[in-house]
């Protein structure tokens, strides 16, 4: 099943969106501001991805400004400011079966369908 982690309010996650339904494939919206992933969940998205918690950060967010650009920060404590500030995870992120990529641009979510 095809899931997408899935901000209502950003453009990039709404065209995201569009080109899944688009697709015609079944899949699942998770509002992740409203349905915030668990801590191994997060950990596996980040594994999936094949990258590092801070490339899944928002960095022009105002609360990593405020409260964490200028910190040494270890993969855990990342995740933890994640969860705690799901506005920090880059959105939208679209997993199918084994793989998944961050729609940023949207066209990335083609890949994996």
């Amino acid at each position: 099943m095809i899931k997408i982690f899935h901000n209502p309010r950003c453009s990039k996650s709404r065209q995201g969106l569009a080109i899944l339904e688009e697709s015609g494939k079944d899949f699942e919206i998770v509002k992740y501001l409203e349905d915030v992933p668990s801590e191994k969940e997060l950990k596996d998205i980040i594994a999936l991805l094949g990258i590092s918690p801070i490339d899944l950060v928002r960095k022009n967010e105002s609360i990593w400004k405020e409260q964490y650009k200028d910190k040494e920060l270890s993969d855990g404590e990342l995740v933890k400011a994640m969860i705690a500030h799901p506005k920090l995870i880059e959105r939208p992120i679209v997993i199918s079966g084994k793989k998944a990529v961050i729609g940023r641009p949207p066209e990335n979510i083609k890949t994996i369908l």
